[in-house]
């Protein structure tokens, strides 16, 4: 015979079940908010949803009954072992083969961001150009612009998550926007412009024109390659359009075989998913402005694509 005692050992009470239910749905509701400043703190999938699951190894393990704000809550949480694990990166990308570029993160805001102007904001906070100058702040001044320029965090809740004064979590602020400011692209991206030059940039690279690439890009363009020396990438930024189309041209040349392209919506912008049988094998994405094409992001590194849906 089965004792209430036994009972309550193997399935746990009925009041314990239902707090794990909410717990867990809590938890979830957060998610892609943990999610999103996980990513812009630490510029990798794979390691955003480590921290991620950590979070909720913390939340489903803590006494939450003094919990009175859980997105408060799992912000904090998330955002301290997100500067533990950047702190622990930044040697890692020390000894990096080749310029570093963050991972593709597939974004889709349908049906998650109510305004289109929130959803632009959203958009620049995550593209690689902004990605690329956080990489120069401090862990401490990334986390702060993050919480305040993307999420619109007040500087009281920043200086909780922080355990910072609000003075001092102000400092980061002011160095972290003059910082960013100094070094993000100086202009709009208009997304049908840049759609548009993402179509006319696969025709001319896939069909070889090299007078074609010439035609799209500034003057003064760049190239940058993230391969992280497991692929062919260049190991330095290419400067000049004429270096860049050549290269573009000869790579075309010399590609894979039978590719296939599809666009999609990556970092907030189309991107260009080149696939060679059921993997992908590189993302272009492109910066624009003014009609013309400034840099030309390109990330063959495998480690970096595996998010990426290949279809």
């Amino acid at each position: 015979m089965t004792t209430d005692s036994d009972s309550d050992t193997d399935t746990g009470t009925p009041g314990e079940a239902d707090a794990e239910a909410t717990g867990a749905a809590v938890f979830e509701e957060h998610r892609p908010l943990l999610m999103g400043v996980s990513y812009r703190m630490l510029g990798r999938v794979a390691d955003a949803e480590d921290v991620v699951q950590e979070a909720w190894l913390r939340w489903s393990g803590a006494d939450r009954t003094g919990v009175r704000e859980p997105r408060g809550y799992l912000v904090r949480v998330t955002t301290r072992l997100a500067i533990d694990r950047l702190r622990h990166l930044r040697s890692r990308r020390e000894a990096y083969v080749g310029p570093w570029l963050p991972e593709p993160y597939v974004t889709d805001y349908a049906g998650t961001v109510p305004d289109a102007a929130e959803r632009a904001v959203l958009a620049d906070s995550v593209s690689l150009a902004v990605l690329v100058v956080l990489e120069s702040l401090s862990p401490l001044e990334r986390a702060v612009f993050v919480l305040r320029e993307a999420f619109g965090y007040p500087y009281a809740d920043i200086a909780a998550v922080l355990d910072r004064g609000e003075a001092a979590v102000r400092q980061l602020a002011g160095r972290a926007r003059k910082h960013v400011d100094e070094r993000r692209p100086r202009y709009e991206v208009d997304p049908a412009e840049r759609r548009a030059l993402t179509e006319r940039f696969l025709a001319a690279a896939a069909g070889g024109d090299l007078a074609g690439l010439m035609s799209l890009l500034a003057p003064d363009a760049r190239l940058i390659g993230d391969s992280g020396g497991l692929a062919k990438a260049p190991v330095r930024v290419i400067e000049s359009a004429d270096k860049v189309a050549r290269f573009l041209h000869g790579a075309a040349r010399k590609g894979i075989e039978a590719p296939a392209f599809r666009l999609a919506e990556i970092n907030g912008g189309d991107a260009l998913v080149v696939r060679s049988g059921d993997h992908v094998d590189s993302v272009f994405q492109l910066d624009v402005a003014d009609g013309r094409i400034q840099c030309v992001y390109t990330i063959r590194n495998p480690e970096k694509l595996r998010s990426v849906p290949p279809r």
